[in-house]
């Protein structure tokens, strides 16, 4: 009797922290992002320029960085981009986590949903194509403190109002794509409702439910078999790993011609790359390449600022998921010394994404925030897209040039090896005198960070 009610009394525990998170997490930190007008800004390989001739009237100007070809835009252009990639955020109210009684991943669960938005720029890559953009993305409202807040307190109260009446919602239905309504008059017009029907079964795959093959729930299942429980940190790395097993374990059919596939020792083997178990040729052979890396020692070195840039500005880029220490973040892009990035750490309700109708608006981000490279913690995790053997010999070639040493970078982030990992002997000549790569002593290095977001 007493062991039962000791239970009860961490059950609402439990419960009275989640509740908390949702209001520390619900506020909106910035409610804009400086941008300046003189420098591109990149994002997954895009380039967008915000010179203008005067304030009112902005100008498509030519990309010159780094000699890269690139696409060009205007400030409408890269908010349009930016806010159709897909957002993962914490939420709440959904059914418990397996092995816990957790329904809400507010102050824990970041890395995983940064894990989640990487995954889904490659399916956005996989399925729509990097040109793609959301036909309703400039609609989306600016995320307000007032409103974001008041509703956090309601959440708080209904919580804990749930808690001591021991109510529980359980949700466990299956996502399935949107319905094909009326037939589009011109191929064009079908094609974009094709598209439409697509991203809507993407972010669907992505559901806070049990049987969401990508979802919040299968993760934490997956990440038991490695040690980690609902509330634990994730790394970057922990995180790559569970990709792959999420990738490899979907039984839904959308996903049967994709793998994951994660290096070794900052090591990408080819053959492991290509000889993937999949049936499908070897040309129609998609797969996610997940490089954990670590840029420094307590620090990222800023000797390897310039290569984070490169890797940014290349399209089959995925992004990189790492952040601040305890704190993670999803880099998609930059603009001189600063990071952009996608912010996981906004506390929303449950979607059921089950529902053929299910609102896409809290899956998009209206919001950039940017954050100095100076501040960027060196554990992370690269991601690059790959759609068939010839693409993947392309980008090998491409990441291999770009990763030779330079007289200031002297050790690459991570390297490519042409045959299988089990053809050499990892353990054979490791001198441990030489086990500083890649793990760089910086100097301490002093950035201010960016405010409003604001053209300047």
């Amino acid at each position: 009797m007493e062991n039962k009610g000791s239970d009860e009394v961490e059950k609402l525990k439990t419960k009275f922290m989640s509740a908390w998170h949702n209001v520390k997490y619900s506020w909106a930190l910035k409610l804009k992002t400086s941008f300046s007008r003189d420098s591109p800004v990149f994002l997954l390989g895009k380039c967008y320029h915000f010179k203008a001739e005067d304030d009112d009237c902005f100008s498509q100007t030519s990309c010159e960085a780094s000699g890269e070809d690139c696409a060009t835009g205007n400030v409408e252009a890269f908010r349009k981009d930016f806010a159709s990639r897909v957002w993962l955020t914490y939420r709440e109210d959904f059914a418990p986590l397996p092995g816990s009684t957790l329904t809400s991943d507010c102050g824990w669960g970041c890395m995983l949903r940064a894990g989640q938005m990487m995954l889904a720029q490659a399916l956005v890559l996989h399925f729509l194509g990097r040109e793609w953009t959301w036909s309703e993305a400039l609609t989306l409202q600016p995320l307000d403190t007032e409103t974001w807040t008041a509703t956090a307190a309601k959440r708080l109260v209904t919580s804990l109002e749930a808690s001591l009446q021991g109510a529980m919602r359980t949700s466990d239905s299956k996502p399935s794509p949107a319905p094909s309504g009326q037939n589009p008059g011109s191929a064009e017009e079908a094609d974009a409702h094709l598209k439409e029907m697509n991203h809507r079964t993407l972010v669907s795959w992505f559901g806070d439910t049990s049987s969401a093959p990508l979802g919040l729930h299968r993760f934490v299942y997956l990440g038991q078999t490695m040690g980690k429980q609902a509330g634990d940190w994730y790394g970057p790395s922990v995180v790559a790993h569970i990709l792959k097993k999420a990738v490899k374990k979907a039984m839904d059919p959308g996903l049967a011609g994709i793998t994951a596939y994660v290096s070794q020792d900052c090591t990408v083997y080819s053959a492991d790359v290509l000889d993937s178990p999949q049936p499908t040729p070897p040309n129609n052979r998609a797969v996610v390449i997940l490089v954990p890396v670590r840029l420094g020692g307590e620090r990222t070195n800023p000797v390897y600022f310039e290569f984070a840039k490169s890797v940014l500005s290349l399209e089959y880029c995925i992004g990189i998921i790492g952040g601040k220490p305890k704190q993670a973040c999803y880099f998609v892009g930059f603009q001189d010394d600063s990071l952009i990035y996608m912010d996981p750490h906004y506390c929303q309700s449950f979607v059921n994404v089950s529902s053929s109708d299910f609102s896409l608006q809290s899956f998009h981000c209206p919001s950039p925030k940017k954050m100095p490279f100076s501040k960027m913690d060196p554990s992370c995790t690269i991601g690059f897209y790959s759609r068939s053997a010839e693409d993947y010999e392309r980008i090998s070639e491409e990441l291999s040039k770009l990763l030779q040493p330079s007289a200031k970078e002297k050790y690459p982030a991570f390297t490519f090896m042409q045959g299988h990992s089990r053809d050499y002997d990892l353990s054979a000549g490791l001198n441990p005198g030489k086990r500083e790569w890649p793990f760089i002593r910086d100097k301490p290095r002093i950035v201010t960070t960016a405010g409003d977001f604001v053209l300047l």
